[in-house]
């Protein structure tokens, strides 16, 4: 079977970035043509070493001067496409202000080609060591247009490389990236705000840095990483420094805090955190009711929510009242819940004591974020004025009923927002592909066409990830035929293009048919219409010729994965490797799989071991066992602080219950007694209860009559004393008859 792999060609996109136009105007004005050549100096440098400039004396000095006097006029009007071409011909490098203009102006077009066009000319300035030709803002808006298309890491990269060169990044710049990164890499984004805020404090007059210093904005950012963390000691201290930099928390602020209250399981203080906002009389918003609502559909307490809308639906501003009461239900249901479950287990009682000592601590962090949490008001607070809910709320009460398996409930809330007089309540595309959604995790994919049906009868456009919904819907269901017929009315009728989420379902759902042929058709013709393959999609295919026996086309799809730059390789695509040979008993080519992959960084992890395991199983090697239980328990030995130790040392393995169930029971299989034993204790070190019936099983099955024989010679019983001895512990700990507490097998009544 062959494959036909191409590279597809680059999509391109565009989008706006409306916030470059005020950095444009800070970038400096342009030199007189008398000194267009000179060096001009970075923005507001805290730090500079004087770098040799490279002068390139092959041209005239007016043949230079001319070229860069015309690049600069085509940059003032705003010719950036003219003015790329003008730059790719020029030998020499331009003046600075022509590079700042240009790579800023390609950073405002935000495309994918202008982006990396402007990558292009940072990369050539830092091989000739000329970066500094560069000022702040072209860098600062480099990288935060580079952030909001997705290129995160080489934005954050950017703003490190400015740092280090002696360049502070504009708030808006630097800002902009931590935002991204609070959701991507939050110990990265609070890393990243730390090293720019330590630089901006090293200044004693406040007016050097106030482009650079963090706002408001740049805290909700930080806050937000912290939030996703759970790290409330971090969140409390940064929130404490915004006065220290006159920054005041806004209501996203406090939204941001909704967050974390849920991170740390503390349903009972989103009240709190609302009376907070009203105390203080910052301006309300509807997105602090949406967090709250999604807050508690988060912690499953959809009555609760079911309260909120209503309330809002009913035109009452006493919400507070609501959640306090709401508060005490739970307060009243844990106390009977303690009543009832009142027993004296010393871990159960440890466990209680660790869980107290943690409430106290979160009590005094939250106590400083909220005062209020302390001295309550008497009375509930009421809102400042009538909120109804939007479609966006209803949307998330509903994704909690789809959540739950409330079919009949989702259905309902759409029916009232049908009827709602305000406009915002009106279901929207993402409300309707919810309620199709919830049909299809009911596996009622006939209720859910119909729902994409109305759709298109009331002009509710549905979009791509509703139509992958209901693909993911039919493959479930085994319905490939159905699947394929959607994908066509997608591209022809709905005008929707697939994507490569598209693909790899429809991949995956060949894989339930074990249909290794189909997937490869489609893998195939998502590279014929140019979408670019991603991890999943390789490591799918993979997952469908390992799991129909074909190990090597497997190991031909990761050899084109391993060619594709835009891919990199990682553990999951290495184990499905495995798991192909191992399937088929192929136990060799399986370990020189691990070695390969041991020499380019990636060491096995449980799922690695698990896939050998059953290899060895298969090939009917147990010795091949003993060398596998060696190397992981030497790897569960190994302690936390050592594991860094040596760059090339493997991290520390948790093992997991089929891993050393399946060790074991190849081991009780072949009589190793001694190292059954091992693995079982293991195990119980673990946490894992080990599954004596069925080694018992085993044992009376295949080896009851171990050591029975009269005719060994001396020689022979000599050898197997060892073997002989781990058998008896071994039965000892199934609770067989054994040398320790008697001999025979069957019970006989004491004689009198």
């Amino acid at each position: 079977m062959s494959m036909n792999i191409s590279s597809p060609s680059p999509c391109s996109s565009s989008s706006s970035f409306p916030s470059a136009l005020r950095w444009l105007s800070l970038l400096p004005l342009p030199p007189s043509p008398s000194t267009s050549t000179t060096s001009s100096r970075p923005a507001r440098p805290f730090s500079l070493r004087a770098q040799p400039t490279a002068t390139d004396l092959s041209l005239p000095s007016d043949k230079k001067t001319n070229d860069d006097q015309t690049l600069l006029s085509l940059l003032r009007q705003r010719k950036t496409e003219q003015a790329w071409t003008l730059y790719s011909q020029f030998p020499h490098l331009p003046t600075p202000t022509c590079l700042s203009r240009l790579v800023a102006q390609l950073s405002y077009q935000a495309t994918p080609q202008s982006l990396a066009r402007a990558r292009t000319i940072i990369t050539r300035l830092r091989n000739e060591r000329q970066l500094h030709r560069l000022d702040a803002n072209s860098l600062g808006l480099l990288a935060s247009a580079s952030a909001k298309s997705g290129h995160t890491l080489y934005a954050s990269s950017l703003i490190k490389s400015m740092l280090r060169s002696g360049y502070l990044p504009h708030v808006k710049a630097w800002s902009a990236v931590v935002s991204r990164l609070s959701t991507e890499s939050p110990s990265e984004s609070i890393s990243l705000f730390d090293s720019v805020t330590r630089r901006v404090r090293r200044f004693a007059d406040p007016s050097i840095v106030a482009d650079s210093k963090p706002d408001t904005a740049a805290y909700n950012a930080v806050l937000n990483a912290c939030a996703n963390l759970g790290d409330k000691s971090k969140f409390l201290k940064l929130f404490d420094e915004m006065h220290e930099w006159g920054c005041e928390p806004d209501v996203l602020t406090y939204n941001v805090m909704i967050k974390l209250c849920a991170r740390a399981d503390r349903k009972d203080l989103l009240v709190f955190v609302l009376e907070r906002i009203i105390e203080r009389g910052i301006r309300f918003c509807m997105t602090t009711l949406h967090s709250l609502v999604a807050a508690y559909v988060g912690f499953d307490d959809l009555e609760t929510a079911e309260k909120i809308v209503q309330a809002m639906r009913e035109g009452r501003n006493d919400l507070c009242k609501i959640l306090r009461d709401a508060n005490l239900e739970d307060l009243k249901q844990a106390k009977e819940d303690d009543d009832y479950d009142d027993y004296d287990l010393e871990d159960e009682k440890e466990e209680d004591m660790e869980d107290l000592s943690k409430r106290k601590i979160d009590d005094v962090v939250f106590e400083k974020l909220l005062p209020n949490l302390i001295e309550p008001s008497s009375e509930p607070l009421l809102l400042p004025k009538v909120y109804a809910p939007n479609s966006r709320i209803y949307t998330t009460l509903m994704k909690g009923y789809m959540k739950a398996g409330r079919v009949t409930d989702t259905v309902r809330t759409l029916e009232a927002m049908r009827h709602q007089d305000d406009k915002a309540s009106h279901p929207d595309h993402v409300t309707y592909t919810t309620v199709v959604s919830a049909f299809v995790k009911a596996g009622l994919m006939d209720r859910a066409r119909e729902v994409l049906a109305e759709m298109t009868r009331i002009r509710v456009p549905a979009n791509r990830i509703t139509y992958n919904i209901l693909l993911k819907g039919y493959c479930q269901q085994l319905q490939i035929d159905k699947a394929k017929e959607l994908l066509r009315e997608m591209a022809d009728d709905a005008g929707i293009k697939p994507d490569v989420v598209s693909y790899n379902i429809l991949i995956d759902g060949c894989i339930l048919i074990d249909d290794s042929a189909g997937a490869l058709v489609f893998f195939n013709k998502m590279r014929e219409q140019g979408i670019t393959p991603t991890k999943i999609s390789y490591t799918t295919l993979m997952k469908a010729f390992a799991l129909s026996g074909q190990p090597k086309l497997a190991n031909k799809v990761f050899d084109e994965m391993l060619r594709d730059p835009r891919v990199k390789v990682d553990l999951v695509a290495w184990n499905m490797l495995v798991e192909g040979y191992c399937r088929l008993g192929l136990v060799e080519e399986a370990k020189k799989v691990i070695q390969r992959m041991k020499e380019n960084g990636f060491y096995p992890n449980v799922a690695t071991y698990g896939s050998l395991v059953n290899g060895i199983a298969v090939a009917r090697k147990p010795g091949e066992a003993l060398l596998l239980w060696k190397e992981i328990k030497e790897r569960c030995e190994m302690k936390e602080e050592g594991k860094n130790s040596y760059s090339d040392s493997p991290p520390p393995l948790k093992p997991d219950e089929g891993l050393l169930d399946s060790l074991a029971d190849v081991c009780v299989r072949a009589a190793f007694f001694k190292k059954a034993l091992e693995i079982v204790a293991c195990m119980e070190e673990n946490g894992i209860p080990p599954n004596k019936t069925k080694y018992k099983k085993i044992y009376v099955e295949m080896h009851s009559r171990m050591f029975t024989s009269k005719h060994a010679s001396q020689a022979r019983q000599d050898r197997r004393i060892e073997k002989k001895r781990a058998a008896e512990a071994f039965k000892f700990w199934l609770g067989l008859p054994n040398s320790y507490y008697g001999s025979e097998w069957e019970y006989e009544p004491p004689q009198r």
